[in-house]
């Protein structure tokens, strides 16, 4: 299917990012509320690109980096962060994501992340 799968517990967090993305040209294929609900849609919409927030209840943002990345090895992930998470975000770079932006979003800083991550 292809496109970006958005992940964020608050709704108008997924709102902004599928703003900025869609505004740039990007496709977005889905969007899900928690890391569990990630790894479940993952495989059915196998997107380009997953944009993951990382903390989220049920399952967080580094959980659902490993699972998915164990699914699909290749799998594109790039993590969003509050200002202050920089050791999850290192947790989450370990295992396995590209890249990552820091909320509040600055949306070039967002297209380059993707950009550069679609290569």
């Amino acid at each position: 299917m292809g496109g970006i799968l958005i992940v964020d517990d608050a709704a108008f967090m997924r709102m902004m990012i599928k703003d900025i993305l869609t505004k740039n040209g990007f496709k977005v294929c889905g969007e899900a509320e928690n890391g569990a609900v990630a790894v479940d849609v993952y495989s059915d919409l196998k997107p380009d690109l997953v944009v993951m927030d990382i903390t989220m209840p049920e399952m967080d943002g580094i959980e659902a980096v490993k699972k998915i990345k164990a699914k699909d090895s290749s799998a594109k992930i790039i993590m969003c962060s509050a200002m202050g998470q920089q050791a999850m975000v290192i947790d989450a770079i370990q295992a396995g994501a590209r890249d990552f932006i820091v909320k509040p979003f600055q949306p070039e800083r967002v297209v380059e992340a993707v950009k550069k991550a679609l290569g």
